[in-house]
């Protein structure tokens, strides 16, 4: 955990890039039948999630209103989420660029 909120911002992007990607190439290569194990392994997946993103956006907000920076708690929340909303803001602007027009 840092004191940097962007670099917070970019941990959590890139914990969002890494889950993707498992999912998305780990589909091509899971076959077999469905069972119980999948809605159990993405609720799993979910929790993690949560847990980690926790960790990331709030950690160092929590410990730093705890020990009396209230102010300072507020603003590093708030500069780790606008940094994460601008790379969200960046990644759709690329999705919106590199679409390809429906023919």
């Amino acid at each position: 955990m840092t004191k940097n909120p962007i670099h917070n911002a970019l941990l959590a992007s890139g914990y969002i890039v890494l889950v993707a990607s498992l999912m998305f190439f780990g589909s091509r290569f899971a076959g077999g039948p469905d069972t119980v194990l999948v809605p159990i392994a993405m609720l799993s997946l979910f929790v993690l999630s949560a847990a980690v993103m926790a960790y990331l956006f709030l950690l160092q907000p929590v410990q730093m209103y705890l020990d009396g920076e209230k102010k300072e708690a507020v603003d590093f929340f708030a500069k780790t989420l606008a940094a994460f909303a601008v790379i969200t803001a960046v990644l759709f602007a690329a999705l919106l660029l590199l679409a390809t027009p429906a023919a």
